[in-house]
């Protein structure tokens, strides 16, 4: 394990070692769990752009889309019926 040094503000490193003991962990552990979180919500994040620019790219290239009530109607009703039919993509273009 390598090691880092973090510069901290006194109220941000208070703050940090409350939290902590409310925990009842270490500030380390705290700080090393905070870091590990924010990086997964970083990377989680990435992927969702890197999915959504190739959803775009295939839309549009293929000139098929969802329409959004259509989309709406699906959620409502994936809601309370797992089997809910997903909705056909439709042409977009004119």
């Amino acid at each position: 394990m390598s090691t880092t040094s973090l510069k901290l503000s006194a109220e941000l490193k208070e703050r940090a070692v409350a939290a902590a003991e409310e925990l009842g962990i270490s500030t380390h552990a705290f700080m090393v769990g905070a870091i590990s979180q924010a990086t997964d919500a970083a990377e989680q994040r990435a992927e969702f752009v890197a999915q959504a620019q190739t959803a775009l790219v295939e839309m549009q290239e293929s000139g098929l889309g969802y329409d959004a009530d259509d989309v709406r109607t699906y959620l409502r009703e994936r809601l309370t019926n797992s089997d809910a039919a997903r909705p056909e993509a439709k042409p977009w273009r004119k």
